[in-house]
């Protein structure tokens, strides 16, 4: 049987090789579809995703503004904060309204933590470095503080580095919700049969990783930039929970809320209407 192939982008980080693992092994049946993974950085996925290159594709909820034309979300692969997201470091004690005043390195325009960052401390100045490169940029005073995203949550203080903010428990103050940070965005023109079919193979995969969660795991580990099997499984737990198998009602009240306020704030330039898949 000649198979269909479908182009599936996510990124080089440990929670999305985790929701992935059952499709990247061929652990469950897909039929006479060939799931084809692209790994690229979030922001690069970001562009892909506004130029509709991608049949799948993870996505910042902050890009997702800007494509709704050729994608709508499925309702599974959710990354979600709860009451934890991306942080704000730096190589020296400094509060909130010391660093407003400071170049903070954010991982990408398009970023939901560049959103969230902007939401939070309001019109700062930014400079764009890789998700990988922005300790480095820290630790050597290229930038006073860098807005970090995936494992680097985790491992910044046995850097020596000091948190100013976490925004995922800034908008848990605010709100009263999980923070919102990327999701699985899929190509409206694939047809509804068609996204019904994937959108269960993405969830089976999600589910099938966390009955077979330990060696999911160790799959994981080598987007993990080396982290341990403790802190690796430590993150997936964080970010692949009971939102990423499905938005419900309160993940999607985040989604809507982030967007809308992202909107009145000038950030996004129009409303947006939501469409899950």
């Amino acid at each position: 049987m000649e198979k269909r192939e479908i182009t599936l982008g996510h990124s080089p980080d440990p929670d999305d090789a985790f929701m992935f693992y059952a499709l990247a092994t061929d652990a469950i049946d897909t039929g006479d579809l060939h799931f084809r993974h692209i790994i690229e950085d979030i922001e690069t996925l970001n562009h892909r995703a506004m130029n509709a290159e991608l049949d799948i594709t993870a996505i910042s909820i902050h890009t997702y503004a800007y494509v709704l034309k050729d994608y709508a979300l499925l309702t599974s692969g959710a990354s979600m904060g709860d009451n934890y997201g991306p942080l704000v470091i730096a190589k020296t004690p400094l509060t909130v309204d010391e660093i407003k005043t400071k170049v903070i390195a954010i991982p990408g325009e398009k970023t939901t933590a560049a959103l969230v960052l902007q939401l939070a401390l309001g019109d700062v100045k930014t400079t764009i470095i890789p998700f990988d490169k922005i300790m480095d940029a820290v630790a050597s005073g290229e930038v006073e503080a860098g807005l970090l995203i995936h494992e680097g949550q985790l491992t910044y203080e046995a850097r020596g580095f000091h948190k100013v903010i976490d925004l995922g428990e800034w908008w848990m103050q605010e709100t009263n919700l999980p923070l919102p940070l990327g999701g699985n965005a899929i190509k409206k023109s694939l047809g509804e049969a068609t996204i019904q079919r994937i959108s269960q193979l993405l969830r089976e995969s999600i589910e099938y990783g966390l009955a077979h969660r330990q060696v999911a795991v160790r799959h994981s580990m080598k987007y993990g930039r080396g982290m341990e099997e403790s802190l690796t499984d430590q993150f997936v737990g964080m970010y692949v929970n009971d939102y990423t198998i499905d938005y419900g009602d309160k993940g999607r009240e985040a989604v809507r809320l982030l967007l809308q306020r992202a909107h009145q704030a000038g950030i996004i330039p129009a409303p947006v209407q939501l469409e899950f898949a």
